[in-house]
C-alpha cells in the first residue's frame, strides 16, 4: 500500500473515531452535552441535527464518489471544528486543544485524500 493510501486511511479513520465519540457524547450523553453547549454559548437544540449531520459527513467521506459531497463533508467538519476551538477558547476552559487535534486530522485526510483520489 502506498503511503499516501496508508496516511488517508489512518487520519480519515482517526477523524471517524473523533466524531463516533462525538455523536455517541450527543446521543447517549445528552444531559451533559446540553451543559456544555450552553456554557459555550450555544442552543440546545442543534444537538441533534448536528449528531446526525457528522454522521452524514462521515458517510460522504467514506462512502460517497461525488467530490463536491466529499468537499462539503470536510468543509462542515472544518467549520464545526473552528467554531469548536474558539468557541472554547472564548470561556478558557481549555479544552481547545481537542478541537486543533482535531483540525490538525481533518486537514491531513483531506490534503491525502486529494493525493490519493489523483493518482499522486
Amino acid at each position: 500500500m502506498k503511503t499516501s493510501k496508508l496516511v488517508f486511511y489512518i487520519s480519515t479513520g482517526l477523524l471517524t473515531l473523533l466524531m463516533l465519540f462525538s455523536v455517541s457524547m450527543y446521543l447517549f450523553n445528552h444531559i451533559e452535552i446540553q451543559t456544555a453547549f450552553l456554557t459555550l454559548g450555544y442552543p440546545t437544540y442543534i444537538i441533534y441535527p448536528l449528531a446526525f449531520v457528522k454522521i452524514l459527513g462521515l458517510i460522504a467521506i467514506w462512502f460517497i464518489a461525488n467530490k463536491s459531497l466529499k468537499e462539503w463533508a470536510y468543509a462542515g467538519f472544518f467549520f464545526n471544528f473552528v467554531l469548536a476551538f474558539f468557541a472554547h477558547y472564548m470561556i478558557s476552559d481549555g479544552e481547545h486543544m481537542g478541537a486543533l487535534a482535531a483540525i490538525i486530522v481533518l486537514v491531513v485526510s483531506y490534503i491525502f485524500n486529494k493525493k490519493v483520489n489523483n493518482g499522486r
